[in-house]
């Protein structure tokens, strides 16, 4: 497809720092200068960030709440000639956050998007993560409530490469239990936590190891995590068979003495098969 216009306006991507404001680069600077509204998802929150760098510019507000119908009338700006620049609270727009239907109407209408680059809290955590990143799966936040949260770690059993999700300090804690729950205690992973900021931190271990980390300070559960569970060769094959087993067993026997029977021809936790059992259960 062809990206480019003549006549209208440009709407600039310009992603922004996730914790250290040194990150903005340059190039977002002059950006951000010289468009001539920025769209912003919070704008008292961006406000701040915008006054440090010393841009003072018109803003108009674009969250997940208002940009199915706010598109068209930045769209009608963008076709006056107007050039806009569109910044999240955090990171690079569109990663977790809103301004997909803008820039699908923007490219419809012949409008060019032009993207500045810059600070991603997926990237940078991949990044030093000491996991595999040559292939991963990105997921955005984890679903709120855990039925929902275990169905979507499951679909994810047997990928043969690494998982990336993003996870609130309200939730963390749950999330850890979910993960031991579906991939098992001998499952190591990756948690990093507030990424460029004054308490970034890389943890990385077993569900129990992660979660004993979280626990030893009520500031450890605090911020902005990024949970990365890299390739699982070795548990998939353990978790594919205890599967198999005990879908055998269940349709024969009572739920406990088709556990007993699975852990006995898997030695595997018997804590884990049950729970596993109940899984399997619920979706009949």
């Amino acid at each position: 497809m062809d990206n480019s216009a003549t006549t209208s306006g440009i709407l600039y991507i310009v992603a922004t720092p996730i914790g250290h404001r040194d990150d903005i680069s340059l190039r977002a600077l002059n950006t951000l200068k010289s468009v001539d509204t920025i769209l912003a998802e919070d704008t008292r929150h961006s406000m701040q960030l915008l006054t440090l760098l010393g841009i003072k510019k018109p803003m108009m507000s674009l969250h997940a709440h208002n940009e199915s119908n706010k598109s068209e009338q930045i769209i009608a700006l963008l076709l006056q000639g107007k050039s806009l620049a569109l910044i999240s609270d955090a990171g690079t727009p569109l990663i977790s956050d809103p301004g997909f239907p803008l820039v699908k109407l923007a490219q419809s209408h012949g409008i060019t998007v032009c993207p500045i680059p810059g600070a991603c809290a997926l990237i940078a955590a991949l990044s030093a993560a000491g996991i595999p990143c040559d292939t991963f799966t990105f997921s955005g936040f984890l679903p709120a409530k855990q039925a929902a949260r275990r169905v979507m770690l499951e679909s994810f059993i047997k990928t043969d490469h690494t998982l990336v999700f993003y996870e609130s300090t309200h939730r963390i804690l749950d999330c850890v239990d979910d993960i031991s729950a579906v991939f098992g205690d001998a499952c190591e992973w990756v948690l990093a936590k507030e990424l460029t900021k004054t308490f970034e931190r890389f943890i990385s271990g077993s569900s129990a190891t992660i979660k004993a980390w979280l626990l030893a300070d009520v500031g450890h559960c605090k911020g902005e995590f990024v949970v990365m569970i890299p390739p699982r060769v070795v548990v998939h094959d353990k978790q594919s068979k205890a599967t198999d087993i005990l879908s055998i067993l269940l349709a024969e026997l009572p739920l406990k003495q088709a556990v007993k029977l699975a852990c006995q021809l898997t030695k595997e936790n018997k804590n884990e098969l049950y729970d596993l059992a109940l899984r399997l259960q619920e979706k009949k």
